[in-house]
């Protein structure tokens, strides 16, 4: 079975393309959620160009609308680069 079952319903088509450039996100250190993903934890997002991944980094750190006075994120956000695929090696 296809992992994607309606590719039509997808924000946006799937490249298939190098995508070295990413962002790291990973919790911040003493958050409580720590003890149930782990310390370690971390999610990658990869993206064909350095502007596409600069864009998606500011979506995913803002401040988002329903944020209350005095919210800080619980999440970091790290830029990171495939060097071998971003200079074609």
């Amino acid at each position: 079975m296809s992992a994607i079952c309606q590719p039509h319903n997808l924000r946006r088509p799937i490249s298939h393309g190098p995508k070295p450039y990413g962002v790291r996100v990973s919790l911040r250190r003493g958050d409580p959620f720590c003890k149930i993903m782990g310390a370690e934890w971390h999610r990658e997002h990869w993206f064909a160009s350095a502007a596409e991944r600069d864009a998606a980094l500011g979506e995913m750190s803002r401040r988002h609308e329903y944020s209350r006075v005095g919210d800080k994120p619980a999440l970091t956000f790290e830029k990171v680069e495939n060097l071998a695929a971003s200079r074609g090696l």
